[in-house]
């Protein structure tokens, strides 16, 4: 299977700035970068480095979710007019995080204010030919209150809206964290995923038996952990990315993996992210490439 491997852009990266962030990828070997918004000055400098746009951060997706009206038509009006002006420089992926404004509203309240009010957003995506790829992420302890992190609401979302436009970011650290088989996920929401994000999770045997499934109560060890896992770059976690690119062969998917660099030994300074990237890139290649 061949398919385009990309990165989420890193602090420490980007902090270079757009131009160098795009060459330095495309001398990694990546064909993709996910960017934070897309306008004509990111679309020249990736063009002119020879890399592609992955995904496309939605900005004020939180706002959707709020219990005022008008507070969810204003984020309405706001995520449609990015649609708009990212179809128009040549994005089609739109990743957004379902996490409500107020992160203790309970997911059963956050899915009927979303039922209601996301509708529109995906017909206006249609309309764009923009494709909707919501992220896994659970949320912030102690509440977990994103929308679209379990197949139980993966269910009742496409249910509810069955067009394509809106799918999923098949993020398998995520799963796994929640104990979730991805494999069994992949094959059943294949359908609708629409990115895809190079990321792994380690659980760790010692740290499950001290805590269980709990967050650490006396702290994690690890950056990007909550005590008995943590995310970790493809190759030195859990997930078999062999299973994976099998997966997404079988499915005919021709989107991207793109790294989103999480991981607590490869953080902390340009050349850690430099690394971490390069590390995630090679692990994936030998099974998408």
């Amino acid at each position: 299977m061949s398919v385009k491997l990309g990165m989420r852009i890193p602090p420490k990266i980007g902090a270079e700035g757009i131009e160098k962030a795009a060459v330095w990828a495309k001398e990694a070997g990546l064909d993709v970068l996910d960017v934070p918004r897309l306008n004509p000055e990111v679309k020249e400098a990736c063009a002119k480095a020879g890399i592609g746009i992955g995904s496309v951060d939605a900005a004020g997706v939180g706002r959707l979710l709020s219990r005022d009206e008008r507070r969810r038509a204003e984020a309405a009006a706001s995520i449609k007019e990015q649609m708009t002006a990212m179809s128009q420089q040549g994005g089609s992926v739109m990743f957004m995080c379902l996490v409500p404004e107020d992160p203790a509203l309970p997911r059963k309240e956050g899915f009927a204010i979303w039922k209601e009010s996301f509708p529109d957003v995906v017909r206006h995506a249609e309309s764009c030919g923009v494709y909707i790829a919501i992220e896994g992420w659970p949320g912030p302890a102690p509440h977990y209150p994103t929308l679209g992190c379990t197949p139980e609401m993966w269910r009742a979302m496409f249910e509810a809206v069955p067009s394509k436009h809106f799918g999923l970011n098949y993020d398998p650290s995520h799963l796994v964290r929640l104990g979730i088989d991805y494999m069994r996920a992949l094959d059943e929401f294949g359908e609708r995923v629409n990115h895809c994000h190079g990321k792994d999770t380690s659980v760790m045997e010692e740290e499950l038996y001290a805590v269980g499934v709990l967050p650490a109560t006396f702290g994690e060890k690890y950056a990007f952990s909550e005590g008995s896992w943590r995310y970790t770059v493809p190759g030195r976690g859990d997930v078999d990315w062999g299973k994976v690119s099998a997966g997404l062969s079988r499915l005919g998917y021709d989107g991207a993996v793109s790294i989103e660099l999480e991981d607590h030994d490869y953080w902390g300074s340009l050349e850690a992210e430099r690394q971490g990237i390069i590390a995630a890139a090679e692990h994936l290649a030998r099974h998408f490439r």
